[in-house]
């Protein structure tokens, strides 16, 4: 089957089985190498992408229940003013180690300043939980998404 579906701001037409993860359509058919695999389960947060701003797991989500949503991944996060300031605060406070899940990660974060620029601990918490950091950098990727909501950040 034909879909066509927005990834980055640009319509993509796509010929994969309805039934196609949106992960597999975006490596695989788009060469958009950003956003990773890990346990194709949606347990492990690598996969994560944007659909209209909220944070989803693209190994499960498949290409047919995309219908006119807009797809935003890794690669164009940083076009955004959420993930600008994350990938700022992310290099500031070196969070990445392996760097594996960094792209989900960012994601995540990304999504959760979208919905609330001054985030509570419990927002951090709540908005991360589905995201696993092998390397364990959980407390630079907490204050790396502090610094991005700080009001400092405002200034740059």
């Amino acid at each position: 089957m034909s879909f066509t579906i927005e990834v980055n701001g640009i319509a993509r037409s796509v010929d994969v089985d309805g039934d196609t993860p949106l992960l597999w359509v975006l490596r695989d058919v788009l060469g958009m190498t950003g956003t990773k695999f890990g346990c194709g389960m949606a347990l492990c947060g690598a996969c994560t992408v944007h659909l209209d701003g909220a944070a989803i797991r693209s190994c499960i989500t498949t290409i047919d229940s995309i219908g006119a949503s807009k797809v935003t991944t890794i690669e164009e996060v940083g076009a955004t003013p959420a993930g600008a300031k994350i990938q700022r605060a992310w290099l500031e406070h070196q969070v990445p180690q392996c760097g594996y899940c960094q792209s989900g990660q960012i994601m995540s974060a990304a999504a959760l300043l979208s919905d609330k620029s001054d985030p509570t601990d419990a927002d951090i918490d709540d908005a991360m939980s589905g995201n696993i950091c092998r390397c364990g950098t959980y407390v630079r990727i907490r204050e790396a998404i502090k610094l991005a909501a700080g009001p400092h950040e405002k200034e740059r």
